[in-house]
């Protein structure tokens, strides 16, 4: 029985952006693990390298994951010792999340990432930031309620 031409899987854009996000977070699978990094791991170290000391609060909501994804995922982060947890002195509800050295030296490693990434899914720097620019776009217009 055939359906209605707008309910085909390859019309969809939800399958579109699934397929595509899984692709690209596969992607960098390879080029983070000389790092020893998953991918979820790259996130919270990319947020790190701009702002060390976040606390877990602000790492959460800059990745959109909810705590009981954060701190296990905190806790392996810490145990191979790029990072260390610490209660703020100024407020001993809030925790912050410091760099090692090791977690700092890092960076310089995988600051090759990007440009491999681009390689590696036949882009641009340009045409990859463009994309960006517009799925962030798709995102808070969502978030924000609708277009």
């Amino acid at each position: 029985m055939p359906s209605h031409p707008d309910l085909r899987l390859d019309r969809q854009i939800c399958f579109a952006l699934y397929n595509a996000s899984r692709a690209v977070t596969q992607a960098y699978v390879p080029l983070l693990a000389p790092l020893g990094l998953t991918y979820p791991q790259y996130l919270v170290m990319l947020v790190l390298w701009e702002e060390d000391g976040a606390s877990v609060k602000e790492l959460g909501q800059r990745l959109s994951l909810d705590s009981g994804t954060l701190t296990p995922l905190l806790k392996r982060v810490e145990a191979a010792g790029l990072v260390a947890r610490r209660r703020d002195p100024a407020d001993e509800r809030v925790v912050r999340v410091h760099l090692t050295a090791k977690g700092r030296a890092l960076a310089a490693k995988a600051a090759a990432v990007p440009a491999a990434i681009a390689c590696t899914l036949g882009t641009t720097r340009g045409e990859m930031a463009r994309l960006r620019d517009e799925l962030t776009r798709l995102t808070a217009t969502l978030r924000a309620g609708g277009g």
